[in-house]
């Protein structure tokens, strides 16, 4: 009896420390969320400054026409 107790608590606690797949693959797609935002913010600010002084100028020739 004792035995048996034994083995079904130590399945039990095996079970508890075995990585589970969901919480891997949480933790993937939270990285995955952030190499998008990154990428997201790597191609604004290029854009930006590639495309700054003309939207710079546009809006300081609407500023001097109003």
């Amino acid at each position: 009896m004792l035995s048996s107790w034994y083995v079904r608590l130590r399945n039990r606690f095996a079970e508890a420390m075995a990585p589970r797949e969901s919480d891997e693959e949480e933790g993937q797609g939270m990285v995955e969320y952030a190499l998008i935002l990154v990428l997201i913010a790597i191609v604004v600010i290029v854009v930006l400054a590639v495309v700054g002084h003309k939207v710079s100028d546009v809006f300081s020739n609407i500023n001097k026409a109003l």
